[in-house]
């Protein structure tokens, strides 16, 4: 493959003439060949670039055959072999050259596009701005990325301190009841027992009664006697 592109090379530096073109960015440019065939090769090149097959034009209304598909949104025919490049960059700044299909392989006169000087200016102040664009860009995404995973760290220590702090909270509300409760339960019990010592109180101060009564009739009996 290198081969066959040496020799194109050499074949077109030898044979084809060069005629300049002028455009401006962004706009759409034609360039026609002047081959009369049926099927020609349209062929860019860019020193110190090898030279760069963009497309097979057929006989119509067969569409064009491109060996790279990315060439597809940038080019393309319109009448007989005339090659239309669509919304002109940087990248498609060099010679173009047609040539046939048959051997020995013919040329047609090359067309050389190129961008005035305030063009060029103008592309490159863009394509700085893009560069810087992009590279803010990443650095804000960097910033955003590491400002989150900071944010996230912070909220899962805020969550873990309030369950401690509800948890802690929890069990000191349940101790404190807990003592509450044992307080009353020996109130309570405390109050049971004062309650069951005054009824025995009670009863044997009933039941002493009676006796008391019988020892003062029988002391009562002997002094009559």
């Amino acid at each position: 493959m290198k081969i066959i592109q040496l020799q194109l090379y050499v074949l077109i530096c030898c044979q084809a003439a060069v005629a300049d073109q002028l455009t401006d960015l962004g706009s759409n440019v034609s360039i026609n060949c002047d081959l009369d065939e049926n099927e020609v090769y349209w062929i860019l090149l860019k020193t110190p670039d090898p030279p760069t097959v963009i497309l097979r034009s057929l006989q119509t209304p067969l569409p064009p055959f491109y060996p790279n598909k990315t060439f597809r949104k940038k080019y393309s025919v319109q009448f007989k072999h005339c090659l239309v490049i669509n919304n002109v960059t940087v990248d498609e700044l060099g010679v173009y050259y047609c040539m046939n299909t048959d051997t020995p392989p013919k040329f047609s006169n090359g067309s050389r596009l190129y961008f005035n000087e305030s063009t060029r200016l103008t592309e490159c102040h863009n394509h700085t701005v893009i560069q810087s664009t992009h590279q803010n860009q990443t650095q804000c995404q960097i910033i955003i990325t590491i400002s989150s995973l900071m944010i996230g760290l912070l909220l899962i220590v805020l969550i873990g301190l309030l369950k401690v702090i509800v948890v802690g909270n929890r069990r000191s509300a349940e101790e404190s009841q807990l003592y509450t409760d044992l307080q009353q339960m020996q109130v309570i019990q405390n109050q049971e027992l004062l309650q069951y010592t005054e009824v025995n109180f009670t009863c044997v101060k009933i039941f002493t009664q009676p006796s008391q009564i019988n020892r003062t009739h029988s002391a009562l009996k002997l002094l009559k006697s």
